[in-house]
């Protein structure tokens, strides 16, 4: 099976991990600063938070914001439920808006008939490393006084007009799961520009508790910890940290990778019946975490299992997260996002990743043409 997505893992990765396996630190030690500081770099943000997921990023930033019972907080439906989850973790309501039915991400004018007066922030999606179109996201947010937490888990090494997504709002979580930009194993980061936000993710991320002494509230001795907030333990390991950093000096190429393949796609599929294309917004660059495609006039089920059934590993990125039981259960069952439900019903994920080989993506495209030319 020819995987949507998998990671690369080279020689000098194993390395970099056993250094660190033969070393005083496994944890807490001086890898988590060399990673953060190399995506901070990277992206161009001031300050990184690694954590040990990118679920415990996007919790941490919520944290961080201040979200809190009542709250409401405007996101995307065509997404991970993580991106929704976190803001129901800090007591709050996620509320979501359609999508741009160009791009699959959230549209910003049905943003702004979403907003209330409980509305505190807003977590647009980067779906597939297609940035959002963030000139209008942060235009509403300026208006209508928003924290602007972007979810940037397929999009690490994505550009929107000239920037790097990580350098254009409030804060951006990433992800470094196996199928994502690069790998960490497990693990994830909140970058921001802002010191004080910096300071509450470092204290969420281990139990609330500190060592600083300019934080403190009494000097109690070099031994002296306090706890000021109610943290999780969403630590990340310097074993983690070591591999991050050896797969950071290779995200360059691997994007590069993924942005020919998405145009050797973008060739071959352009004239083939029954597909709609990703298309992409101006003055942007993906990171293409994911090659989606729409299937048109015909059963999207049965193409997906012609494929599967050839070795094709497709899948369907994603399920309106207000679709899944939980959130029927608890008050969501009168949603209604049209556009995303539309593209929910014709999506479809093909596999591309850095890894990939030209022979393994010529098959692809072979396949997809005789499945789509027999339909």
């Amino acid at each position: 099976m020819i995987p949507y997505g998998r990671q690369i893992i080279d020689d000098d990765d194993i390395q970099a991990v056993v250094d660190v396996l033969k070393s005083d630190y496994l944890t807490t030690g001086p890898k988590i600063a060399e990673f953060e500081q190399s995506v901070s770099d990277y992206v161009g943000a001031k300050y990184a938070v690694a954590v040990s997921n990118g679920t415990a990023a996007l919790h941490a930033a919520c944290f961080a914001a201040g979200i809190g019972e009542g709250d409401e907080v405007i996101t995307t439906p065509i997404t991970f439920a993580a991106s929704a989850n976190c803001v129901l973790y800090c007591g709050g309501k996620p509320v979501f808006a359609d999508i741009d039915p160009q791009t699959y991400n959230i549209d910003a004018e049905d943003i702004k008939r979403k907003i209330t007066a409980r509305t505190k922030a807003v977590i647009p999606v980067h779906l597939a490393g297609q940035p959002c179109d963030m000139d209008a996201i942060h235009k509403i947010a300026e208006e209508y006084h928003l924290m602007v937490i972007e979810d940037g888990a397929h999009a690490l090494g994505s550009v929107y007009k000239g920037k790097k997504i990580g350098a254009l709002s409030d804060m951006t979580t990433f992800s470094f799961h196996p199928v994502k930009p690069i790998t960490t194993g497990e693990g994830g980061m909140v970058v921001t520009d802002d010191e004080e936000l910096y300071q509450r993710l470092v204290l969420f991320r281990s139990h609330g508790i500190t060592r600083d002494a300019s934080l403190l509230t009494e000097d109690g001795g070099p031994w002296f910890y306090q706890q000021l907030e109610l943290g999780y333990n969403y630590r990340i390991t310097d074993i983690q940290c070591a591999l991050g950093c050896s797969q950071m000096k290779k995200l360059q190429r691997f994007i590069g990778r993924r942005r020919e393949l998405a145009a050797r796609y973008d060739e071959a599929l352009k004239d083939c019946p029954h597909l709609l294309l990703p298309y992409q917004l101006p003055q942007t660059e993906s990171g293409y975490h994911l090659y989606i495609i729409q299937v048109t006039d015909c059963d999207r089920r049965q193409v997906f299992e012609e494929l599967r059934a050839k070795g094709v590993g497709v899948n369907v990125h994603y399920i309106p997260v207000y679709y899944h039981p939980y959130y029927r259960e608890h008050g969501y069952g009168d949603v209604c996002c049209p556009h995303a439900e539309q593209l929910y019903q014709r999506m479809m994920s093909i596999p591309l990743h850095a890894g990939m080989t030209d022979a393994q993506q010529d098959y692809v495209i072979q396949c997809i043409k005789e499945i789509a030319g027999n339909l």
